[in-house]
C-alpha cells in the first residue's frame, strides 16, 4: 500500500510502498477515503524537516536537552547512533481521516466491515490507504454525512474541546485570535453555542470567510477597528473568553487577549502561539488562563487510546471519542458547515506536489483534502497478527551451515533497540543475511528495510516461522509478548534471539520451557549483554580465578522515566526491573560463575528503589541497588567485586580497575561504552552458523529469569525466596 511519510534528517517528503497494517485485537482495518491536511500542525514539520541541523536543534530545545542528558548517560556514540537513527527515518504524516472499515479484530463489536468511519490520532489515523485505529479512536459516520466531511472530525474534535474549556455560556460573547481551520471550526461551535463572536486574523480572506460563518465581526489585530467592535458588543467590558487559535513567535495574541478580555475572564490556549504573559496585565484582570490539550481526555494516555479502556461517562463525560462523536453528528445536523472550509481535493498521488504547494505558498488554502481511490489495484491482503500456534514434532538441534551459505536472520520488531543497538551491527556483517522484518506498523518496517537491507518487510508473523530458509528470528518487541513469540519460534524450529526479559511471569516461563521439551529445540539466547562487553571481560580476566565466597555490589542509577513511556505500564508490559532486572542479576552471575539460589529484595515507599541481595551457593553474595532517585548526570551503572583480598571495579564501561598485590587500570575511553552487544551477536550468529552451542547455556537463562520474577515475590511476601540450586 502508499503512505505518505518525511525524513526528518534530510526533509524528503515522499509516497512510500510499506506493508499493509496488521488488524490488531481493539481496533478496525479502515480503506481510507479521505484525509485532511492540517494546514498549521502539518506544514510545521514540513517546515522543520526542511531547515538545517542547527536549525532543527533551534526549533526544539526540549529535544536537545534529551540528547545532552543521553550523552551523559551513554556517551557520544550510542547517542548518536540514536539520533541520527531518529531523523534518518520517515515519519508520517496525517492525523484525521474517514473511510471504511475493511476488517473487525477480536474484540470490537460496534462496528462491521463497510460500515463509514471518522478516525483520529497521529499514529493511527495517517495518510495512508489503509490505517489500523484502535476503538476508542474512531466514530461511525451518521447516515447522510459526506465522507469528505467526515474527513474532518479530528481537527473538529480539537476545535470541540478548546470551546468546553472556555465553558461559554449563552449570551456570552469570545474573542477567537487566528482563524486557521482550528479557528474557523471555533467560530462556528460559538455561535451554535449561542455565543457571540469577534475573530483576528491578518488575513483578509480569513476575516471574511469567519463572517460568512457566523462571527459579528471580524479584522486585523492591529486594527483598532478590532477593539471598537469588541466595546460596542460588550458595553466595553470586554469579551468573556478569548481562544488562541493562532501560531508563530509573536507575543501580540496574548497581549491582545489581556486588553480585550474582560475582568476574570477566560484565555484558553489551543494552538501554539508565544505565551510571555504580561504579568500586569493578567494579574489586574485576574484572567483564568487554560489550556485544551488536543482532542480531550483520553489524550496521550496508552490504556485509553491503545488498549481501550474507556472513562466511565458519569466521571468523565466528554473523552476523545465522544467529543469526535459530538462533532460528526454537529456536522449531520447542520450546525457546523466544513464545506467553506475546504479550499483544494487532491488526488492522493499528488500528495508531494500539494505539500510543495502549501509550503512554497502556491496554493492558499484553510483546509486541503487527500482523496484515495476506492480500490487499490495491487491490493495486498490484509494479514492478522494473531498467529495460530504453530505445532512442531520433536526436532534435532541446529546442525552447521553450508561453507559460503550465510546465516539468514529475521527480525520481530524493528524498535529503537533493535535500531539503535542490534540491526548496526549486523547490518554488513559477512556471512549474514537480514532476510525479513516483522512490525505491526507499516512505515517502520518500511524505516528497517530501507536502513538496514533486509529483503522484505512484512506485518505476517506467519511468513517468517513458515520459511525454512530463515535460520534465526530476533523477537526485539514490547515485553508483554516476549514469552509467546518465542514459545512460537522455538516450535517452528527456529533458533531464538530474544531481547530481556524472556517472560513477564512464572507461567509464561513454563510456556517457553514446555515449548522446547515439546520441540526438543533448546536454540535460545536472552539480550543480557553486559557479560560480552570487551572491558569487563578484561578486567574479570585480570582478578583472576578466586577460592573464597565474593561479595558483589551493583549500582544501578536507572533515573526517573518521562511520562507516558511504555515501561509504566505495569499491568500489561510489568514491572520496570522485570524489563531490565535480568541484565544486572546475569551480570553477577557470570561474574560469581553460579546461579543464584535466593532472593532476597527491598524497596521504599512507593517501589522507586530497590535493594535486591542474591545468595549463591558458595556464600557469595550480590546485593543490586536500582534507585530511580539519583542524580541524572551520575553514571548509570558502577560495580565492585570484592574478593581472596582483591577488588575489581567497574565504572559505567568507560573503566575499569583491579585492586591486589598489583594495580591493573584500563585505559580510559571517555567516547565510548561498549556494552557487549557487538561481541554478543558475534557469539550469537556463528552458533548458529556452526550449530555449536549457544552463547549462554539454558539453565542459566531461565535461572536468570527465575531469579528476576522472584524480586517482586520476595517484595509481596516481605521475606527472602529460595530458588532451585544448580542443575
Amino acid at each position: 500500500m502508499k503512505q505518505v511519510v518525511q525524513n526528518y534528517k534530510s526533509g524528503e517528503l515522499t509516497v512510500l510502498d510499506v506493508p499493509v497494517p496488521g488488524c490488531k485485537p481493539g481496533g478496525v482495518l479502515v480503506r481510507t477515503a479521505y484525509s485532511l491536511i492540517s494546514t498549521g500542525t502539518e506544514l510545521m514539520k514540513v517546515s522543520e524537516a526542511g531547515m538545517s541541523m542547527l536549525g532543527k536543534a533551534r526549533s526544539r530545545p526540549d529535544q536537545v536537552a534529551k540528547v545532552m542528558q543521553s550523552v551523559a548517560v551513554n556517551g557520544v556514540p550510542a547517542t548518536y547512533r540514536k539520533v541520527m537513527g531518529k531523523l534518518d527515518s520517515y515519519t508520517p504524516l496525517g492525523y484525521s481521516l474517514c473511510g471504511v472499515v475493511e476488517q473487525v479484530g477480536p474484540g470490537v463489536d460496534d462496528v462491521k466491515v463497510g460500515d463509514l468511519v471518522a478516525c483520529a490520532g497521529n499514529e493511527h489515523a495517517l495518510h495512508a490507504e489503509l490505517n489500523w485505529v484502535p476503538k476508542n479512536l474512531y466514530a461511525r459516520v451518521p447516515d447522510g454525512l459526506a465522507p469528505r466531511h467526515a474527513a474532518f472530525g479530528t481537527v473538529g474534535s480539537i476545535a470541540l474541546q478548546g470551546v468546553r474549556q472556555g465553558e461559554p455560556q449563552l449570551g456570552e460573547s469570545a474573542l477567537v485570535i487566528g482563524l486557521g481551520l482550528i479557528g474557523q471550526l471555533v467560530v462556528q461551535l460559538l455561535t451554535a453555542s449561542g455565543v457571540r463572536v469577534v475573530g483576528v486574523d491578518p488575513d483578509p480572506a480569513r476575516c471574511e470567510l469567519a463572517e460568512q460563518l457566523g462571527a459579528v465581526a471580524c479584522g486585523d489585530p492591529s486594527s483598532a477597528a478590532v477593539e471598537a467592535a469588541v466595546a460596542e458588543l460588550t458595553d466595553g467590558h470586554g469579551v468573556d473568553q478569548v481562544y488562541l487559535a493562532a501560531g508563530g513567535d509573536s507575543n501580540q495574541p496574548v497581549e491582545l487577549a489581556a486588553r480585550l478580555c474582560r475582568d476574570r475572564g477566560r484565555v484558553v490556549d489551543i494552538g501554539k502561539c508565544r505565551l510571555d504573559l504580561p504579568w500586569n496585565a493578567y494579574y489586574e484582570k485576574e484572567l483564568d488562563v487554560r489550556f485544551s490539550r488536543s482532542y480531550g481526555p483520553g489524550r496521550y494516555d496508552p490504556e485509553y487510546e491503545l488498549e481501550g479502556r474507556d472513562y466511565p461517562i458519569g466521571y468523565v463525560r466528554w473523552t476523545e471519542r465522544r467529543n469526535l462523536a459530538c462533532f460528526l453528528d454537529l456536522l449531520g445536523r447542520g450546525s457546523v458547515d466544513v464545506e467553506p472550509l475546504v479550499s483544494h481535493i487532491a488526488d492522493f498521488d499528488d500528495a508531494v506536489d500539494t505539500y510543495r504547494r502549501l509550503k512554497d505558498g502556491e496554493l492558499k488554502a484553510v483546509a486541503v483534502l487527500f482523496r484515495y481511490p476506492e480500490e487499490s489495484p495491487e491490493r495486498e491482503a490484509a494479514p492478522s497478527v494473531t498467529v495460530p500456534v504453530v505445532s512442531r514434532g520433536d526436532r534435532a538441534p541446529a546442525k552447521a551451515r553450508s561453507a559460503g551459505k550465510p546465516v539468514r536472520l529475521a527480525f520481530v520488531g524493528a524498535g529503537n533497540y533493535a535500531t539503535s543497538m542490534l540491526l548496526p551491527h549486523l547490518a554488513g556483517r559477512e556471512g549474514v543475511e537480514l532476510s525479513t522484518v516483522v512490525t505491526t506498523t507499516a512505515l517502520s518496517g518500511a524505516n528497517a528495510q530501507r536502513k538496514f537491507g533486509f529483503a522484505r518487510a512484512t506485518t505476517d508473523l506467519d511468513a517468517v516461522l513458515g520459511d525454512a530458509s530463515v535460520d534465526a528470528v530476533f523477537v526485539v518487541t514490547r515485553h508483554s509478548s516476549h514469552a509467546e513469540l518465542t514459545r512460537k519460534a522455538l516450535l517452528a524450529g527456529k533458533t531464538v534471539f530474544v531481547e530481556k526479559p524472556l517472560a513477564l511471569t512464572g507461567d509464561e516461563l513454563a510456556g517457553v520451557l514446555a515449548a522446547v521439551e515439546e520441540s526438543g529445540n533448546d536454540r535460545l539466547q536472552v539480550g543480557f549483554n553486559r557479560r560480552f562487553a570487551p572491558l569487563l571481560q578484561h578486567a574479570r580476566k585480570q582478578f583472576g580465578d578466586r577460592t573464597g565466597p565474593a561479595s558483589l555490589r551493583y549500582l544501578v542509577n536507572a533515573g526517573r522515566l518521562e511520562h507516558g513511556s511504555w515501561y509504566l505500564r505495569q499491568g500489561s508490559e510489568g514491572s520496570r526491573f522485570v524489563g531490565e532486572g535480568g541484565h544486572f542479576i546475569d551480570t553477577a552471575s557470570w561474574l560469581l560463575g553460579a546461579d543464584p539460589v535466593s532472593v532476597y529484595a527491598v524497596t521504599t515507599p512507593g517501589n522507586e528503589d530497590l535493594q535486591v541481595v542474591l545468595g549463591y551457593p558458595d556464600g557469595s553474595t550480590a546485593t543490586i541497588s536500582y534507585v530511580t532517585t539519583g542524580a541524572s548526570g551520575f553514571p548509570k551503572e558502577t560495580l565492585d567485586l570484592l574478593a581472596d583480598g582483591r577488588v575489581l571495579r567497574l565504572d559505567d564501561f568507560v573503566r575499569a580497575s583491579v585492586y591486589g598485590r598489583k594495580r591493573w587500570v584500563s585505559s580510559r575511553l571517555p567516547k565510548a561504552r561498549d556494552k557487549g552487544q557487538s561481541a554478543e551477536l558475534a557469539s550469537f550468529v556463528r552458533a548458529v552458523r556452526t550449530g555449536g552451542p549457544m552463547p549462554v547455556p539454558l539453565e542459566s537463562l531461565v535461572a536468570t529469569t527465575a531469579a528476576t520474577l522472584a524480586v517482586g515475590a520476595s517484595l509481596a511476601g516481605g521475606a527472602p525466596v529460595t530458588l532451585a540450586g544448580p542443575r
